[in-house]
């Protein structure tokens, strides 16, 4: 269900790959509809793969660090953070985006980047991959980690 422009995605063998999903806890409807995108490109590639929820958008960097330094190989961040009167959304985009970047760079480790930062709820419902969505970036974020994670894999020997 990838978007216009977008890579398809699947196609690949991640078997061996450890993967932690995590997904906060806000706007429940659009973040099942992530995971389970991200969950049919893992169950579709091989890949072993783990759930774990929390409370929103600004604790993904911290907990996708505790599953990396764990030993996933690669993490899929999933958020949805929609526009509100205050500058409360900015400050929460950054520091999610900011923070997972931080995290993949410290770690040496994919993180595949499945928050979205959206002015109305309809735009999260449009990218969830559920029925009715133009495009499913739980889907598209699992599938740029794995592969992202052959990729080091394979420049690591």
């Amino acid at each position: 269900m990838a978007g216009s422009g977008a890579p398809e995605t699947g196609g690949v063998d991640a078997s061996g790959l450890n993967v932690v999903v995590i997904a906060g806890a806000w706007h429940e409807i659009i973040t099942n509809g992530l995971i389970a995108g991200a969950e049919r490109v893992l169950d579709a590639t091989g890949a072993t793969y783990r759930v774990v929820r929390v409370p929103g958008s600004f604790e993904l960097p911290v907990a996708a660090k505790a599953a990396l330094d764990a030993g996933a190989d690669a993490v899929v961040a999933l958020g949805v953070i929609i526009r509100g009167g205050t500058p409360h959304f900015d400050f929460v985009s950054s520091a999610a985006t900011d923070g997972l970047t931080r995290v993949a760079l410290d770690t040496g480790k994919p993180v595949g980047f499945g928050v979205l930062t959206l002015d109305d709820e309809q735009q999260g419902l449009d990218r969830a991959g559920l029925e009715g969505s133009k495009e499913d970036k739980g889907e598209e974020a699992a599938d740029a980690a794995i592969r992202t994670a052959l990729v080091l894999r394979e420049l690591r020997g």
